[in-house]
């Protein structure tokens, strides 16, 4: 059996134990301008290249009999750590040629690059000055990352490093997997000695590497990471390289990407997904493979197509995202094949329709029939790129919902168009046949901003009325009026304009629709206020600090009625967090948390519950916010108007295998922010 202090010396080559880990949180100060200015590039690009690429490449994603594997090849192939270190002498990439790496991404039309500099396995790709489990102790010794970086720069693109706080290979790195206790023992282990070598490394490449656009931080779910520790890691980042974009994954925030209040770093980091609408509100990045592997697999041929992927592209900028498209280069330091064809394929459309894509916003659509759409404001115009994937056999490309005057058209790579004004709607005569099958793009100028006829949106914390629920409307257009009622009916010309947040006090159904002028050009959006009576406290005294907590063993696919159960163990908690045996997650486990819910003031709360598995909260007997069932983090919400005073509750909740992880917040329908739920909310009898 290997031993720890074995484990030890073969990964930290110089430990530090001197510097003092700097706990701070405090994110440099940033004007909403500044934000914008270190962000403009990365708006611009829309467009980048992943590469996942270390040691777990020599396996090429086999494993025994099992050909599935890639860069989580070390946990799914259940490998020692001892077998796993002798590919370490087997990396030597002769045939990595950075400056042709390069070129491929800056011929396919993309503006950065993000390089694994370490994955899960904790092996560096650069010359790390804190370990020897790293590039620089292989037989290829050259610093990798260093390498791309040059090339990339020259080729004029943004160098990009993605960095995993997870660590399989660290000694000081927790939790353990249950499969590796015997091979490699937590004894000893001090998390936070880890996190200063993070912090080591992150400094080095943000400082000896050139100008770093991107830190790409993954592995942040295990229980060991925490809010605290992410905000503090971003303001380190921040402090050490002030002009870096750090993404939300550096801290827990990914389980909110839906709520932007709730996002850690500078943008969301959608995976393997476009979400419907985008991610209103904040920046974000569709991260997604070419194929089903991040890492390269040689048995994986399940290849997107060229279509799929410039579809892909074009849907993501569409909706005001950027699309950073994976490649897993091979052990001998070249991409497979299938890739360099689609990485060429996609640079000749590229080539000839970038500008629909680069420094261009979210459609001001929301759904076209023919294709998708984004939009350029300039001096005086807006110029709406129309990339249509359905090409109009008619010949009349019809723009629907459009309110400017069109000023001209012209087909990317083709010809000149005409085009007329309709009633609501713009009408573009396109030649017979399109440029490109896959998608042939029409740049369309129309006059001033964009007005666009669709109906506002009404968003409100709750539809439950108790003392005021602010209200905001969202229009299409800054040139078109919001009008609105609160009786139900249709608005006219002589309803009230939405001009701010309203305060709706009463019961009611507030309607409203965009009228350009005295006419109403969309349809009606409604939502109903219902009166909301606060459930009283409950008459009780003398209440003790802290809920209940009972802990039961079992496996579940959804939560028991653990009322009917034996608990292993009772005590009592002033935090809601999920299990842990030290610091290590607990499997196989429920909790039942019961006591009371201090209530502040009167008013309607909403409650905010995350969990991986399944739970449920109940207040005073009825359910809030149901969050059942096997999935990783979810976060569901629900709303209950509360009188002041103690409330009795019950938060159910389950862990069945792996990542582990419960949170509960709560706020007031008209305060500010969210709060957790803990040492002064939770009193029991």
């Amino acid at each position: 059996m290997i031993t720890f202090a074995a484990i030890a010396a073969a990964a930290i080559l110089h430990p530090v134990h001197a510097p003092k880990l700097i706990q701070s949180s405090v994110i440099p100060k940033e004007s909403k301008a500044a934000h914008d200015a270190r962000m403009h590039w990365w708006r611009n690009a829309r467009f980048g290249m992943f590469i996942h690429w270390g040691l777990y490449a020599i396996p090429a994603g086999k494993w025994g009999d099992k050909t599935n594997y890639a860069e989580w090849i070390r946990e799914e192939a259940h490998i020692p750590v001892h077998e796993y270190e002798k590919l370490q002498p087997k990396f030597n990439p002769v045939k990595f040629n950075p400056d042709l790496w390069a070129a491929m991404a800056k011929d396919a039309g993309m503006k950065y690059v993000v390089l694994t500099t370490k994955h899960h396995d904790g092996f560096n790709m650069f010359h790390s000055k804190y370990t020897d489990w790293s590039v620089e102790h292989t037989p290829y010794k050259k610093d990798v990352a260093a390498m791309l970086a040059n090339s990339v720069r020259k080729k004029g693109l943004q160098m990009g490093f993605y960095h995993s706080i997870m660590d399989w290979h660290h000694p000081d790195y927790l939790p353990r997997r249950g499969w590796e206790v015997a091979d490699r023992p937590a004894d000893g282990a001090n998390f936070d000695r880890f996190n200063q070598y993070l912090r080591n490394d992150v400094k080095q490449i943000l400082t000896e590497y050139g100008k770093i656009g991107v830190l790409w931080f993954d592995g942040e779910w295990e229980n060991t990471w925490n809010a605290n520790l992410g905000d503090s890691l971003y303001a380190f980042c921040r402090q050490v390289n002030p002009t870096v974009i750090v993404n939300n994954r550096v801290s827990v925030g990914r389980a909110g990407i839906e709520d932007a209040r709730l996002m850690a770093g500078d943008y969301g980091t959608p995976e393997q997904t476009i979400p419907a609408t985008g991610l209103p509100g904040q920046d974000w990045e569709t991260c997604m493979t070419m194929n089903d592997h991040w890492g390269y697999n040689a048995a994986d041929t399940h290849w997107k197509s060229t279509t799929v992927l410039l579809h892909n592209l074009i849907d993501i900028a569409s909706k005001g995202g950027n699309y950073l498209l994976n490649i897993g280069p091979r052990a001998d330091g070249t991409f497979p094949p299938e890739a360099v064809e689609r990485l060429h394929d996609m640079g000749q459309w590229m080539h000839v329709n970038g500008d629909s894509i680069y420094g261009t916003t979210a459609s001001v659509f929301e759904k076209l029939p023919w294709g998708r759409s984004t939009t350029k404001l300039m001096r005086g115009k807006t110029r709406l790129y129309l990339q249509v994937f359905d090409w109009p056999k008619d010949g009349k490309l019809v723009v629907p919902g459009l309110g400017n005057r069109p000023l001209s058209a012209r087909v990317l790579g083709g010809s000149e168009c005409s085009v007329v004004k309709g009633d609501g709607s713009v009408t573009v005569t396109v030649p017979a046949k399109p440029v490109n099958s896959i998608a042939t793009v029409v740049a369309l100028d129309v006059v001033g901003a964009p007005i666009v006829y669709k109906a506002p949106a009404i968003t409100a914390d709750t539809s439950l009325v108790y003392g005021g629920v602010p209200v905001t409307m969202s229009g299409p257009s800054a040139s078109l009026q919001i009008r609105y009622t609160s009786d139900g009916s249709v608005p006219r010309a002589s309803s009230p304009v939405y001009t701010h947040t309203i305060y709706v006090s009463a019961p009611c159904t507030l309607s409203c629709a965009t009228f350009n002028g005295a006419t109403r050009v969309s349809s009606v959006t409604s939502m109903v206020f219902h009166p909301a009576n606060p459930m009283p406290a409950a008459t009780v005294t003398a209440l003790i600090g802290g809920a209940n907590l009972s802990t039961y063993k079992g496996t579940w696919d959804k939560l028991p009625d653990f009322v009917n159960l034996t608990p292993e163990s009772t005590t009592t908690t002033s935090t809601i967090k999920n299990p842990m045996d030290g610091k290590k997650a607990m499997e196989n486990v429920g909790e039942l948390y019961t006591g009371y819910i201090r209530i502040q003031k009167d008013g309607v709360y909403v409650f905010a519950l995350s969990s991986d598995d399944g739970s449920r909260l109940m207040i005073d007997d009825k359910l809030i916010v149901d969050n059942d069932g096997p999935h990783g983090v979810i976060r569901k919400t629900g709303e209950v108007a509360l009188a002041v005073g103690p409330h009795k509750f019950a938060l159910a909740y389950f862990n069945g295998t792996g990542d582990a992880g419960l949170d509960l917040k709560m706020k007031r329908v008209g305060s500010a922010g969210w709060k957790t739920v803990g040492q002064n909310d939770l009193f029991h009898e």
